[in-house]
């Protein structure tokens, strides 16, 4: 009779415990709004969208699911859609926008993921190559489809997406390819095989590859499992996101560059290709804390950031770097990260320890209507949601659309930054805090984590434990308080929750928790 208390005692615990979470995501949500505001300039219709729209409803037939999107002046974007089709909208920036015009820019492509806009014409990658669309006469329609790139293998498996793409500070076009799942019959025989690994892909499955502005196709890393978001960083550094599944623990952003090699083997079987940077694999640990395998494996390469599962989302997508100068608010150089089944959006901060980059990602805009896949930043600092919730559910009340996302010019009291030192972390906030709340330890609430590296499917938290905050040190202007801890652990992920901390007009964070993935500890 004791345990039967015991066990629904511990269930009713469970059932609150949820229940606060909601409510205090809900109330975060309302709050979020006060200072970036959502307009909605097409979605699928709902019983709750209809009720409130401003907007009018797309061309009949049009399903506006978006899988490209490129700002292309003050009044216009360029849409790719799951469809095969790219379409011109204009007047996006009206608020409300009740007169957008279509215009079918383009048609017949192969699951268009991505849309650059480079000179006069735009670029997208399909399934089988990268594509380059112009308009030659000038007439509004494209007329000149010519192929880029191609080169890359395509079994015919579902989840053999290509990306991008996107364009780094050389000129070079950036695209990253997925891993296929469970190939079998004809589209193993369209494999290769990596004989010591017995890995089976097709070509370069799981590669990020780059385009010359010659128009040679360079593989530059691998071991990606569905790498949706390609971005350039503040640095001209190019990164992919990540989402969660075989050999990948959690969500993650990983810098691209020649040579590393990040979590999923089969991209292994494309190794001793010619003109491949990964060399000499011989074997591939499993089942290890992450620490551990990487001491095992040389060539595996840490993310720079860990997205902890559900609580920064499930399914990473684009990436977006803040060019706008102060137009979008106080986060001006760092990286926005779009969330697929969250339907929301989160922010990262980067730096670099040791030539090794690491940061801190955060919560920052939720309650989007449909899942988030793409990202773009208008000319006015304003931000271009691409929606679409198709094959995977989402939260939102819209199955696809296209949204803007607006800073209304008030300031949100945040973590802006979190940098590690030696003996803890800096938290540099977006607004001066009461020096009194945020020198006192139990203010803080400090925790690391690392995952497994293993075949199977995502990974739960391991080794956690719970830090001891011995000090903090707040700057007298009040915008930054180190935090001196014990037992920050390299290679960890660390939670830096601030549930204490209050600004000098006695509000909260609008986000209290951050996490800083700790590739490498400064030195003192």
């Amino acid at each position: 009779m004791v345990s039967q208390q015991i066990r629904i005692r511990s269930v009713l615990l469970v059932v609150l415990t949820i229940v606060s979470c909601l409510m205090v995501r809900s109330e975060c949500a309302d709050r979020e709004s006060d200072y970036y505001r959502l307009i909605t300039i097409a979605a699928s219709e709902s019983p709750t969208a209809s009720r409130s729209k401003q907007w009018k409803p797309a061309p009949d037939g049009l399903a506006l699911e978006v899988s490209g999107l490129e700002v292309m002046d003050d009044q216009r974007v360029a849409v790719a859609i799951r469809k095969g089709e790219v379409w011109i909208l204009d007047g996006v920036y009206e608020d409300p926008p009740a007169d957008v015009k279509y215009t079918r820019f383009a048609t017949a492509l192969h699951e268009p993921l991505g849309l650059l806009k480079d000179g006069d014409a735009l670029y997208t990658a399909q399934r089988s190559e990268l594509t380059r669309i112009r308009d030659s006469d000038q007439d509004g329609v494209a007329d000149e489809y010519i192929s880029v790139a191609r080169g890359w293998g395509v079994t015919g498996h579902y989840h053999e997406y290509a990306y991008g793409p996107k364009k780094d500070r050389n000129g070079n076009l950036w695209i990253t390819l997925n891993i296929g799942l469970g190939l079998r019959g004809a589209q193993l025989q369209r494999t290769i095989r990596e004989p010591g690994l017995g890995y089976r892909q097709g070509r370069w499955r799981g590669w990020g590859m780059k385009v010359t502005p010659a128009g040679d196709l360079i593989p530059v890393c691998a071991g990606m499992r569905s790498p949706s978001g390609i971005g350039m960083n503040a640095a001209g550094d190019m990164f992919y996101t990540d989402q969660q599944g075989n050999w990948v623990a959690t969500n993650s952003l990983h810098h691209m560059r020649e040579g590393a090699f990040f979590h999923h083997a089969e991209a292994l079987a494309s190794m001793n290709l010619p003109g491949s940077p990964v060399r000499g694999v011989k074997s591939v640990p499993g089942g290890l804390p992450y620490p551990e395998a990487m001491a095992r494996f040389s060539q595996l390469k840490p993310p720079a950031i860990w997205f902890p599962y559900k609580k920064a989302g499930q399914s990473a997508t684009d990436i977006l770097l803040d060019s706008s100068g102060g137009e979008f608010g106080p986060f001006s150089g760092q990286l926005f990260v779009g969330e697929f089944t969250q339907a929301s959006i989160h922010r990262v901060f980067l730096e670099q320890v040791n030539g090794e980059y690491q940061g801190a990602c955060f919560p920052f805009r939720s309650r989007f209507a449909s899942a988030v896949l793409r990202l773009a930043q208008g000319t006015d600092g304003s931000v271009f949601v691409g929606l679409t919730n198709r094959g995977w559910s989402s939260l939102g009340t819209a199955s696809y659309g296209l949204q803007r996302l607006v800073w209304t010019g008030l300031t949100p009291f945040e973590m802006k930054e979190i940098r590690a030192l030696p003996h803890g972390f800096r938290v540099v906030f977006t607004k001066p805090v009461d020096p009194q709340s945020a020198a006192d330890p139990d203010s803080w609430r400090l925790a690391s984590h690392t995952y497994l590296y293993h075949a199977t499917y995502g990974s739960d938290e391991i080794q956690k434990a719970g830090l001891k905050v011995t000090k903090v040190e707040v700057a007298e202007d009040g915008r930054s308080a180190d935090l001196h801890v014990e037992g920050l652990r390299q290679l960890f992920v660390h939670e830096i929750a601030a549930p204490g901390v209050r600004s000098l007009d006695s509000q909260p964070l609008l986000h209290n928790t951050g996490w800083y993935t700790l590739n490498q500890i400064p030195a003192e």
